[in-house]
């Protein structure tokens, strides 16, 4: 991405110069899906690929939004004294909703500002462009004004902004990679207690490829409500004689001894990958800080055979995928990431082997769906921050 390209974008469209840029990465989660509502933990790290906004602070209270992605909106203008939803400001929303939560939360945003955005995360790849565009309207306010707000502030307050006012009832996971993420490490966070620890990924030789089905993800919400619904139910029953209050306070041992209680054999399997899966994250911790990449992707093929077999959230596009990604050389792991039905897997490649595993994976896709994947090689960087005003890219 190139921020000379984005202020030459902003003098066209506000005929004035901008003065400060910044930078929200997308996410991916290395391992721990569906574990977040269910008391467990999640490992997920920031990626290379996010939005960018060049931005100027105004001396009203107007807010003039400009989107490279979307220009058939142009510039969405509201007044920092009327923050309600308005469906027709679209992808604005984001920003909008951020910048009322800030000042509900007691920061002074002083006056208004101009900013033009631009994404390079590929759209609707469950890859988090929407917490990214909250992150990064946290971090440009922030440095706009000067407002000295903690990280884990804006992380709440995009998380509230994803729930309150867009009505997604998601977790915290996706704003908080984006907000703590860290070059060259993946966070292990418990979505409960929010306490987390960064473990060491290093990738010298290997890359980590986005593969995106390009499947449309229509039933994953209402199948992740049903997954819930699942889960709170196997956990009641567990409750009957097991002091717990979520899943992920299971051991493996324990819910083998215990998994009787359970009446409903899809709902058993629905609780078996819950505990598992939250054990797993928190050995692929051990193994990544033991250097032991290996051992770490054997954990994410695992993962995956439990979402296909016991959550069964996969489907055929994503099982396709990762598949065929298991059958190729120089391939440490690979796994579906996110809800499911749809979206992306991810893989861990040896770099040699990167060209050839994107040529035969894509060719046996494309054979057995009809239709092709996009893969996207991607870096694990930082979190949302100020980046250089005169710079070329964030890579």
């Amino acid at each position: 991405m190139n921020i000379t390209a984005l202020n030459t974008t902003f003098k066209e469209i506000f005929h004035s110069v901008p003065v400060q840029a910044f930078f929200a990465p997308g996410r991916i989660n290395l391992i721990g899906e569906h574990t977040d509502y269910n008391g467990g933990h999640v490992f997920p790290c920031a990626i290379t690929y996010g939005t960018y906004a060049v931005a100027k602070s105004r001396e009203d209270r107007v807010v003039r939004l400009y989107s490279v992605n979307f220009p058939e909106t142009g510039i969405v203008e509201f007044n920092l004294d009327n923050l309600e939803y308005d469906k027709a400001h679209n992808w604005a929303n984001y920003p909008k909703g951020m910048v009322r939560y800030i000042i509900e939360a007691g920061f002074a945003v002083p006056t208004g500002f101009e900013c033009v955005i631009q994404g390079d995360i590929p759209n609707g790849a469950g890859l988090s462009s929407s917490a990214s565009i909250e992150l990064l309207t946290g971090v440009l306010v922030n440095g706009l004004f000067g407002l000295d707000i903690p990280r884990i502030d804006l992380i709440k307050i995009g998380k509230r902004v994803e729930n309150e006012f867009i009505g997604v009832n998601s977790g915290i996971m996706d704003q908080f990679a984006i907000g703590m993420g860290k070059a060259n490490a993946g966070i292990q966070l418990d979505c409960q207690t929010l306490e987390y620890e960064y473990a060491p990924i290093q990738l010298e030789s290997h890359k980590i490829i986005i593969m995106n089905s390009n499947k449309r993800r229509e039933l994953a919400d209402s199948k992740y409500n049903e997954r819930r619904s699942e889960c709170e139910e196997a956990l009641a029953q567990l409750q009957q004689k097991l002091p717990i209050e979520a899943l992920g306070q299971l051991s493996e041992d324990e819910f083998e001894e215990n998994k009787t209680l359970i009446t409903n054999e899809i709902v058993r399997k629905r609780a078996k990958h819950a505990v598992y899966e939250n054990i797993r994250t928190l050995k692929a911790l051990k193994e990544l800080k033991d250097g032991n990449l290996e051992a770490f992707g054997q954990l994410m093929n695992q993962s995956h055979i439990s979402l296909r077999d016991d959550y069964e959230v996969t489907g055929v596009e994503l099982d396709s995928l990762v598949e065929a990604a298991w059958q190729q050389p120089g391939v440490v792991g690979a796994r579906m990431t996110g809800a499911g039905f749809g979206g992306c897997a991810i893989g861990i490649v040896a770099n040699e082997a990167v060209d050839q595993f994107i040529a035969n994976v894509g060719t046996t896709y494309l054979k057995k769906i009809g239709y092709q994947a996009d893969f996207y090689v991607a870096n694990i960087g930082d979190g949302a921050k100020e980046i250089e005003m005169w710079g070329g890219s964030n890579d």
